[in-house]
């Protein structure tokens, strides 16, 4: 069987999964993801035995310690992965809920449902624990995945992928409701993106490079970022001391995230006030300071930085610091090097925050509030499988609502055209 062939019958078998799945009941799903849970604890061993083949695999290939770190999986790990299925089972299923509902002039009544989208493919690198983690928001929205891992990680994610379809066919779900592509070779995803009216949606994972290759190649909607330029921009009116912990908050609490801060914006009127004490403290952090020309006749030891420094997502303890001249210097400055992620302003002035709101086009936008709060978990939806910068479907973290669309219902009496 040639590698066209072979996704094609998986995508096929994850078609008729999302079939069995999508009809399934919100206890029948909660009850499989309780004991996918279950049997993940109880098989950790295999798991980890699994699991150090990719890391010795990924040692010899000399991958960097953080990547390897992130490959690993621990009794730990495999617990919090676990308890993850048993957070999604407990999450309100977004599935039948009629959104809305009116009346029309002829009697009729026509409302919008959600219902699942179908068969969902997921492209994604390291991380073992994602295969889990989207399995289980795909099942809660009434799809089938469609899971296409990074080679790196290839035994843990057959491993996982193992585990959980014994766990849905002894529930008496079709096992195509998680499908894994178990090859390394990079034209099965090729393949995949080629099969339109069988997968309804690809979500890639991974770095700017993937993404990219992803969309230029597919022929089924995609939904992405490609990366998170993010800002905090510090108003004149802000509390200085607030302003200085949202934006450490921001940079040093996790750099290597896409919503971490890569520029920070200071307006030029508290500029000699409020940048020693930061550029104090961002430096006993370890952080790198690249700045323009009035930060750095403000600050010595400081870099000099590039134009096309404000364009790079550094996912690291490297920060642009540039003093703008208020809040349309601020906002022109995020609209020209952003990348839609997540921006945000602090300042007292509620006149100027409203303006930060409406005129910054991302797709989240804090005011007072760190940029790394840019996450489901975070905002409530209690788990996310991606985070959208697109406008059409789903912008921002991707919940459970987001992994399903509506569609229009209509009850009659008879009613007939004219």
């Amino acid at each position: 069987m040639d590698i066209k062939e072979y996704v094609y019958n998986l995508a096929l078998e994850a078609k008729i999964g999302a079939r069995s799945i999508a009809k399934a009941s919100s206890k029948l799903k909660n009850d499989v993801l309780v004991k996918m849970s279950s049997a993940l604890v109880k098989k950790s061993k295999e798991l980890i035995k699994e699991n150090k083949k990719d890391i010795r695999f990924a040692e010899e290939k000399g991958l960097s310690k953080a990547l390897i770190d992130r490959l690993t999986l621990n009794e730990k790990r495999i617990n919090e992965m676990a308890q993850g299925l048993i957070e999604v089972s407990m999450l309100p299923d977004p599935v039948g809920e009629i959104t809305k509902m009116w009346r029309r002039p002829n009697g009729m009544l026509v409302g919008r449902m959600r219902v699942p989208i179908g068969v969902i493919g997921i492209i994604y690198e390291s991380r073992p624990n994602v295969t889990a983690d989207a399995s289980a928001l795909c099942i809660k929205a009434g799809n089938a995945v469609l899971l296409r891992g990074g080679s790196e990680a290839i035994n843990s994610n057959k491993a996982i992928v193992k585990i959980l379809r014994e766990e849905a066919k002894k529930a008496g779900l079709h096992q195509g409701i998680i499908t894994f592509i178990d090859t390394p070779d990079r034209q099965a995803i090729m393949e995949m993106l080629k099969l339109e009216g069988i997968v309804d949606l690809i979500i890639p994972r991974g770095g700017e490079a993937l993404i990219r290759a992803v969309t230029e190649n597919s022929r089924i909607p995609v939904l992405k970022h490609y990366k998170g330029v993010c800002h905090v921009f510090v108003d004149k009116s802000a509390d200085l001391k607030m302003a200085e912990e949202i934006c450490f908050n921001a940079k040093v609490q996790r750099p290597g995230t896409c919503n971490a801060m890569e520029t920070m914006l200071v307006d030029a009127k508290i500029a000699k006030t409020f940048l020693p004490s930061m550029v104090k403290r961002f430096k006993e952090a370890g952080v790198t300071l690249k700045g323009c020309e009035v930060t750095r006749k403000i600050m010595s030891g400081i870099e000099k930085v590039n134009e096309e420094d404000f364009y790079k997502e550094y996912l690291d303890l490297i920060l642009n610091i540039k003093v703008v001249n208020g809040i349309d210097e601020a906002i022109e400055h995020i609209t020209k090097y952003g990348s839609a992620h997540s921006d945000s302003i602090v300042t007292n002035d509620y006149d100027l925050a409203m303006k930060f709101l409406k005129e910054v086009d991302s797709s989240a936008v804090f005011v007072n509030a760190s940029t790394r709060l840019n996450d489901g978990y975070q905002f409530g939806l209690g788990a996310e499988i991606g985070i959208s910068t697109d406008k059409i479907h789903a912008r921002g973290p991707m919940g459970l609502e987001e992994l399903t669309c509506t569609k229009f219902i209509v009850f009659g009496d008879g009613q007939l055209r004219e």
